[in-house]
């Protein structure tokens, strides 16, 4: 029987994939075990363009087995949130996520990186 570990694992690399799908830059997840009580992992990727951002935010939506929980600045397009409970995703507008620079931020979790030859 699969562990909470492995099902947020399997969730955040499925995640992962399908921001890859629709050409997100610099997909990585931090793994937040034992640092924080909010979620076991970020998924944070990031796109130059409010169409680009939207087409990552619903493919991730669209195409979970579970859908989030919560979902935050979907309107700006700016910094979407998709809450997933166990994974938190973060899909920034490039210069939004230079400016909040949550892997330095959360720098304690271990980072993984993502890429499309991973598929």
């Amino acid at each position: 029987m699969p562990t909470d570990n492995t099902i947020s694992l399997t969730l955040t690399k499925d995640i992962a994939n399908l921001a890859i799908d629709k050409k997100a830059e610099k997909v990585v997840s931090i793994d937040l075990k034992g640092l924080t009580s909010i979620t076991d992992h970020f998924l944070i990727c990031s796109a130059d363009t409010d169409v680009q951002i939207k087409a990552i935010a619903d493919n991730i939506r669209k195409n979970t087995l579970t859908k989030p929980a919560k979902i935050e600045g979907y309107e700006k397009m700016n910094w979407i949130i998709l809450d997933y409970i166990d994974v938190v995703v973060h899909i920034f507008k490039t210069i939004e996520r230079d400016y909040y620079n949550l892997e330095k931020l959360w720098g304690d979790g271990k980072i993984i990186t993502y890429s499309e030859n991973d598929n």
